[in-house]
């Protein structure tokens, strides 16, 4: 079974899928305030808007990294 990681702001969730992600770093380039692959949590996604998350996820080369808008109540 596919793993699956979650990480939320309440607006905006974060799905990585480790077994698919090919470490190309763009995550880490694109936003280095928010990726820190050798720390836990490893997203940090206080340090970015919900706008900078989406954008840097859409460049994802291997779709390891996706998004949802969650619902507002």
């Amino acid at each position: 079974m596919e793993r699956k990681i979650e990480y939320t702001n309440g607006e905006l969730t974060i799905v990585w899928r480790p077994d698919i992600c090919i470490h190309a770093g763009i995550c880490v380039k694109t936003l280095p305030a928010v990726y820190h692959p050798k720390e836990r949590p490893w997203v940090q996604m206080e340090n970015a808007t919900t706008k900078q998350l989406m954008a840097q996820i859409d460049q994802c080369p291997s779709g390891a990294l996706s998004y949802r808008l969650n619902k507002k109540p």
